[in-house]
């Protein structure tokens, strides 16, 4: 795919988030899903300081205005973020040097933006949205499938020292990994490989997210969520809007689900 799918996939994302979002999020099918208890593998709150990125000085003003403006005062009816970590996460995290050089002029702007080879930066709602959604704690280890720009991995690096992220794509993933580490992400884990079958030897993941729409929840994934841990993944087809899938998993093992909201991401690619 080129860029006039790039635009036009970018433009049918925009349009999808804000008709979906007047409609507010579904109600959970089967109760609330239970925040999972604190993760033991990592850092103790309180013992550990997120990274200050290295141009997290530029372009503050704009920054500040799209976390007010679009995240947690948002217009269209979209609920509001309201974590606090996650709102200074976003914040601080500098999306223009995630973007190529000819989209960094819109970087703080309210949609996705194209990345090359078919792919897209996610608006910043949906960043911070689906960050929240998995309520993280300092020492959660967790999956990014769809590294991308890297943009989504930096943001979770800000509330959690263990963060492993998978892209399929080569030069996204080379790129995204040069972008992390010249911003200071050194504690980020990259990988280029197939997300659908996860990362084995890191697992269990305390949380799970999933950055491109698949048909169906990957099996791989699933197993490597530990009991008690929670996934956020987009489900449907290539050309329809998808359902953005809440899960958690019970100390027994049992799947819990809700839909959240109806969104547009590009397709899970596979090798």
């Amino acid at each position: 795919m080129r860029d006039t799918f790039q635009i036009f996939a970018a433009y049918l994302l925009t349009l999808s988030l804000c008709v979906t979002s007047l409609c507010g999020p579904a109600q959970a099918s089967e109760g609330e899903i239970e925040k999972p208890p604190a993760a033991s593998n990592g850092s103790a709150s309180g013992s550990w300081n997120p990274p200050r990125p290295s141009a997290s000085s530029e372009r503050i003003d704009e920054r500040k205005a799209m976390v007010d403006r679009q995240i947690a005062y948002p217009l269209y009816g979209r609920d509001p973020v309201t974590d606090a970590k996650v709102l200074e996460a976003m914040a601080t995290v500098p999306r223009h040097v995630f973007v190529p050089p000819d989209r960094r002029a819109t970087a703080y702007s309210d949609s996705p933006l194209p990345i090359g080879h078919g792919q897209t930066i996610s608006q910043p709602y949906i960043v911070a949205y689906m960050t929240e959604l998995l309520a993280l704690e300092p020492g959660d280890k967790v999956l990014e499938v769809g590294t991308g720009s890297g943009y989504q991995a930096a943001v979770l690096a800000q509330l959690t020292s263990e963060v492993y992220t998978i892209e399929i794509i080569e030069p996204l993933a080379e790129r995204a990994a040069a972008t992390l580490a010249a911003q200071g992400y050194e504690s980020i884990k990259t990988k280029r490989a197939d997300g659908y079958f996860g990362w084995k030897e890191h697992a269990p993941f305390d949380a799970i997210i999933v950055t491109a729409a698949a048909g169906h929840v990957p099996p791989p994934l699933w197993s490597q969520l530990r009991p008690g841990g929670r996934m956020a993944i987009p489900v449907g087809g290539t050309y329809e809007v998808q359902r953005l899938l809440m899960l958690a998993k019970t100390k027994e093992g049992e799947r819990e689900s809700r839909s959240v909201m109806a969104v547009r991401f590009v397709p899970l690619t596979r090798e």
